[in-house]
């Protein structure tokens, strides 16, 4: 099963090493604590609304765009942990090719 990188890893390879910034200099300049940024690029924190409109503002992207890498981060592990347990758990509430709510 594909695991996307983590957001950080993106962080670090497609807009701080192309720029040689480094993260303390990243920090600064979108006013956040040094650790914030290090615990993103070494995968130990996550993307939050708040960083993303900082990201978003300095590098010219949108936040929708660092919130979406988290997101696909985040569904890739848990459908990685979860998918056997959720099929053995959970069955659909209407046969194959039926949905359950038409609204």
């Amino acid at each position: 099963m594909f695991i996307p990188p983590h957001p950080g890893e993106i962080l670090k390879t497609e807009f701080l090493e192309p720029l040689e910034m480094s993260q303390n200099r990243l920090a600064m300049d979108i006013h956040v604590p040094a650790h914030r940024i290090m615990e993103i690029v070494h995968g130990k924190r996550r993307i939050s609304a708040d960083t993303a409109l900082r990201l978003a503002k300095y590098f010219r992207t949108t936040p929708e765009f660092w919130l979406k890498l988290q997101m696909d981060y985040d569904l890739a592990l848990a459908r990685a942990a979860l998918s056997e347990d959720l099929e053995r758990q959970i069955t659909t509430c209407a046969p194959p090719g039926r949905l359950c709510y038409e609204g």
